[in-house]
């Protein structure tokens, strides 16, 4: 099948009004807008100025006004929990409603914000599409999170509702929401008024009187209230959801409403060849972009069925989890981070639990949020014997960047690439003077403005920040912060981050291209490179393995071999002399390794702990390792900073 991308992307890049026009008929306006495009608003432009809308009504009402009711939105399965539902559109509905009404009657309206920290249960789905039915801004915190960190969220997005669990649960261990709340609180200097608490049975908490209400209780006297949707700008902010920042502030990405659905609904069709009825499972978290875009919005806005999944790829039993939940619920499309691949092919290399499994539904599997790199891909291809996607994108964009459009016909694989460009994106790779780059040559890659609907429009309250973050350094880009080239069929290598690139005696080299010799080595689980400071060569390569479960080899003769492979496939240039092996990478909750704190610690700097962290007593393996090869100390140089 020759793949109509070619055509779609050049009739975009022609007529880029027209082309969203067209796509804006999928989505119901209460108002059409008056330009598709205003480049006199805000920092860079707006899309669909004038537009008024509802995001949880093109969500839910339409579908059950269309006779689509009984149509399954939300298939929750925890095995953490041992709990399984179903919930239909109606009985989405009649959810988000109830809980509309309850948060009426705090006063919350139009323009609002509401924090919700929550694990991946329904409840918090209800919660982002209530507050959307009555026009108020969510900001969904990750569950778990600090309590430092919750205050930071709560001081900048100034919420006058808070919507949380009681607790979260792993494998093995039950994390406590509510000591974190109130600590939270407590800290902040803005004075949260109200909490509403969903109580959960294996840890149930006390409430505070007079600011604490049970969240169920709420809602079932609200049962069989009528709340409407507000009409809304489609430049109103839907949500904030904060990322790391530079200066160790948050930074509020703000996504509009109007854009944002219509980006997405294109994006279900045209690039995972979703449509109504089928079913689609992102296996991430609601606290993260890939949660809030493809678990909650993009599905229930095309009238498709999504999975709720609350458990790890591995220990919630075993390595077969996600095969599992593939096979019982008959999913077309999965997308996960390369991460979770690897933490599975590192418990189970030959495949045998995912042979187990009835996988004739899937036809598809996705990957985002990381650099996939081509060992894991390759690896996950002959297991499944499925196409295995790449496709990058980032919170701020909210949707894919670059992808393999499978909607519009699938182009041909190429491992390590990310694709080619959405429309909406004209992706440029530029040199750190601005010039372009030559076909294949590293440089920083930058979308030239503006950018398509759904992306972030700026930050919250935060016009200057947002220009200095993303603006000014390349004029008339967007600066994604990542690395990489395009080659001579216009593919994208995302190669690292821009801070993950390292100068080695005047050569600027990815520390990604290092990882995927490394990761081509049959014994070798995953990896990580990063560049410390030497008084000679400016930086140098120090890498770090994970090895597969099993392996007998001797470390020492795994990490030679290793140094060899990218002597021999990068050259000497690499400059590589050090690899050491540990037992874990040190992560973020949603798979990203730390490299930069990694780097902090081997170049003796002070470092914070992050809040993201997944384990970190990863973080003291990695400096006892260093240590023993001389590199880095113990010293309180080394000691997260105050």
């Amino acid at each position: 099948m020759t793949s109509a991308y070619p055509e779609i992307y050049q009739a975009w890049k022609n007529d880029p009004q027209t082309f969203w026009g067209k796509a804006s008929a999928h989505i119901d306006w209460y108002k059409p807008a008056e330009k598709i495009f205003d480049p006199a608003q805000g920092p860079y432009g707006r899309w669909f100025a004038g537009a008024e809308c509802n995001t949880c009504y093109n969500m839910l009402d339409r579908h059950v006004e269309a006779g689509r009711g009984d149509v399954p939105a939300i298939l929750y399965d925890s095995p953490v929990s041992g709990q399984k539902a179903r919930f239909t559109y109606t009985e989405t509905l009649e959810q988000v409603m109830r809980l509309s009404a309850v948060m009426q009657d705090f006063g919350i309206q139009k323009g609002d914000r509401v924090l919700i920290y929550m694990p991946m249960v329904p409840q918090a789905l209800f919660a982002m599409m209530a507050c959307a039915r009555l026009g108020a801004i969510h900001s969904v915190v990750f569950g778990g999170f600090s309590a430092d960190e919750l205050a930071a969220r709560i001081d900048d997005a100034t919420p006058a509702l808070i919507i949380a669990s009681s607790c979260g649960l792993e494998a093995n261990k039950i994390i406590n929401y509510k000591p974190l709340l109130d600590k939270a609180i407590a800290t902040a200097k803005h004075q949260v008024q109200h909490c509403l608490i969903h109580q959960r049975a294996q840890c149930a908490c006390e409430l505070t009187t007079g600011r604490d209400y049970d969240f169920a209780e709420l809602c079932e006297k609200a049962t069989g209230r009528d709340v409407p949707c507000t009409p809304v700008k489609a430049t109103d902010p839907l949500y904030i959801l904060y990322t790391s920042g530079t200066t160790g502030k948050p930074k509020g990405v703000v996504r509009d409403n109007g854009g944002y659905m219509v980006a997405l609904a294109w994006s279900m069709g045209a690039l995972y060849d979703i449509h109504p009825g089928d079913i689609f499972w992102t296996a991430s978290d609601i606290g993260w972009v890939v949660g809030h875009s493809y678990i909650v919005y993009a599905p229930l806005l095309i009238g498709a069925t999504t999975v709720l999944f609350e458990g790890k790829p591995v220990g919630t039993p075993d390595a077969g989890t996600f095969w599992r939940v593939v096979a019982d619920h008959k999913v077309k499309v999965l997308f996960t981070a390369p991460t979770a691949l690897r933490a599975i092919k590192r418990e189970d290399p030959e495949g045998k639990l995912l042979h187990q499994y009835d996988l004739s539904s899937l036809e598809a599997l996705y990957l985002a949020g990381e650099r996939a790199d081509p060992s894991t891909l390759e690896w996950a291809e002959q297991m499944l014997n499925r196409p295995v996607i790449d496709h990058w994108w980032q919170t701020e964009t909210g949707w894919p960047i670059a992808g393999n459009p499978r909607g519009l016909g699938t182009l041909p694989v190429k491992h390590g690439s990310t694709c080619v460009p959405m429309p909406g994106y004209d992706v440029q790779v530029l040199d750190d003077a601005g010039h372009p780059a030559k076909t294949g040559e590293l440089g920083n890659i930058v979308i030239r403005l503006p950018m398509p609907p759904g992306c972030l429009p700026t930050l919250w309250q935060a016009d200057q920040r947002f220009h200095e973050s993303y603006l000014n350094e390349f004029k008339g880009y967007y600066k994604s912060a990542d690395a990489g080239y395009m080659d001579e069929d216009g593919y994208i290598f995302i190669m690292s981050r821009t801070d993950d690139i390292i100068n080695v005696a005047g050569h600027r080299l990815s520390t990604g291209s290092m990882e995927e010799v490394i990761a081509g080595h049959n014994q070798v689980a995953e990896c990580a490179v990063i560049g410390i400071a030497d008084k000679l060569k400016g930086q140098i390569p120090c890498g770090f393995i994970v090895l597969k479960a099993g392996v007998s080899q001797p470390h020492s003769e795994i990490e030679a071999e290793c140094v060899e492979r990218v002597r021999d496939q990068i050259g000497p240039v690499a400059a590589l002399r050090t690899v050491l092996t540990v037992h874990k990478l040190p992560k973020t909750r949603s798979g990203k390794i730390l490299r930069s704190t990694m780097q902090k610690i081997a170049d003796h700097e002070p470092w914070k702990m992050p809040a993201t962290i997944e384990d970190p007593l990863t973080l003291d393996e990695i400096r006892d390792c260093l240590h023993q090869r001389g590199i880095g100390t113990c010293s309180e140089a080394t000691k997260p900073a105050a």
